[in-house]
């Protein structure tokens, strides 16, 4: 009767082993892969000891491994927006990166749904706006989610390729000193736009454009910045003025105003017909981020 317990004890541990473990590391795969594109849910590093950022991830078929591409996400400065924002997706930019062979991660960062935890990225208010602080805190987070995943034994550990939509291309345009990113590419990268919901109203744009000229300077990778005709955050006359700053500071960019998508071009990021418009200038960006077997571009 002694064994039979101690058989049964044994196997229970053994059952709950691989749990314990993950409990221990608190990293990693949670679930099992979906489409489109092996879409997972981990949980990944951030910053923040004690906060783990929900993640998608999404990968090519085979054992890779594979270059990765990180896709930054929008934000909002309300308190109540941010609690209930659903997990960021990007489903068709993601689907087009694995169709050229990218592992895609898609990290919700610090302040925002599921994630929780402290907003490291916070701006603060029209007056006193700190853009660049708020644009070092968000590429600290992607940072934080890349380095786990550059660890991980099918993704190539060189040439990082970051993606930014609004504040996610803002915090994009932060790293584009960093010798592992190997390409940035950002739709409507800013902080402040439509100041107080007013459309074509940007916060301290002079501010905006002075982190923008700082961000630029030292910058190794060449960025492509996209736009739609109809971003109301960020129009293209303005967006190209803060392209014309980051370049100033010595970056290689290159500026596209792409047609209007939809009722709000702001969001053409996040669409399956947005993303089928801005394509011929996302391989192009793609060409110059490509790293081969051994590392190298």
């Amino acid at each position: 009767m002694r064994t039979v317990k101690s058989l049964l004890l044994l196997m229970l541990l053994a059952a709950l082993a691989p749990h314990a473990a993950f409990a221990q590391a608190g990293f990693g795969a949670v679930g099992d892969e979906g489409a489109p594109g092996r879409m997972q849910q981990w949980l990944v590093p951030t910053p923040l000891p004690d906060v783990r950022s929900h993640a998608l991830l999404f990968r090519p078929l085979g054992e890779g491994p594979f270059q990765l591409a990180v896709i930054a996400h929008a934000t909002t400065q309300n308190l109540l927006r941010r609690a209930q924002m659903p997990q960021p997706e990007y489903r068709a930019l993601a689907s087009f990166l694995v169709a050229r062979g990218f592992a895609v991660l898609v990290p919700e960062r610090p302040g925002h749904g599921a994630t929780g935890g402290k907003y490291l990225e916070d701006q603060g208010g029209c007056d006193e706006a700190d853009y660049a602080r708020s644009g070092r805190a968000t590429a600290e987070e992607i940072t934080a989610a890349a380095d786990f995943m550059r660890r991980q034994p099918f993704i190539k550990p060189a040439g990082v390729v970051i993606v930014g939509h609004s504040a996610g291309g803002w915090g994009a345009l932060a790293l584009a000193g960093q010798a592992d990113v190997s390409a940035i590419i950002v739709f409507a990268a800013g902080r402040g736009g439509r100041a107080n919901d007013f459309p074509n109203q940007v916060c301290a744009p002079h501010t905006l454009k002075a982190a923008a000229t700082e961000f630029g300077k030292g910058s190794r990778v060449r960025v492509t910045w996209l736009v739609a005709a109809n971003d109301s955050y960020f129009s293209p006359a303005f967006s190209k003025e803060l392209a014309d700053a980051f370049r100033s500071g010595g970056s290689k960019v290159n500026f596209v105003a792409l047609p209007a998508w939809g009722g709000e071009g702001h969001w053409l990021a996040e669409s399956e017909g947005g993303v089928k418009l801005a394509g011929p200038e996302l391989d192009r960006a793609l060409q110059f981020g490509r790293v081969g077997r051994s590392g190298k571009r």
